[in-house]
């Protein structure tokens, strides 16, 4: 916690545009250091991710398809058809709503993840863009929060070497 909060603005900034790429996100989160524990930051980036306007939250989404990972669930164990379809169902989420498909996949069986994502773009695509804008943004707002935490976790480690 320490070295988040000393950090000099810009590197506070980035590191937290890392999490969410929302601009307005990480400047409000910077700004309002020191955090007293990371229960306070958790709280203070949940605020300000219901806070997000619609286009920061479509740019915080167009920066989660720069994100230099295969696409959700890509990784976990699978059939190759089962693999097809998820690629066919990503495409057709990004066709419906013009972003990627983001879900916050904490706790769930590496073994599940497959299922997991493709159950949830199927039934999300059923959505209507305003209801999916909003989910959207949850999900985003859980990614982001479990993100947070480990670049604190992350951090805190490495400053007591």
């Amino acid at each position: 916690m320490h070295r988040f909060n000393e950090a000099d603005a810009g590197a506070a900034e980035e590191a937290l545009l890392a999490c969410c790429g929302s601009h307005r996100w990480a400047l409000r989160l910077t700004a309002h250091r020191p955090y007293p524990d990371i229960e306070s930051l958790l709280a203070a980036a949940s605020e300000a991710s219901y806070d997000l306007r619609p286009a920061d939250l479509a740019e915080a989404l167009a920066d989660e398809s720069w994100m230099p990972q295969p696409l959700l669930g890509m990784r976990a164990p699978g059939s190759q058809a089962a693999h097809t379809a998820l690629r066919a169902a990503h495409a057709a989420y990004e066709a419906r709503f013009g972003h990627v498909f983001v879900v916050c996949l904490d706790g769930v069986d590496p073994e599940e993840m497959l299922d997991t994502v493709l159950s949830s773009i199927r039934t999300r695509l059923a959505n209507d863009p305003d209801e999916e804008r909003l989910i959207s943004a949850d999900e985003l707002r859980r990614i982001a929060l479990t993100r947070l935490e480990h670049l604190v976790a992350t951090h805190s480690e490495a400053g007591a070497h």
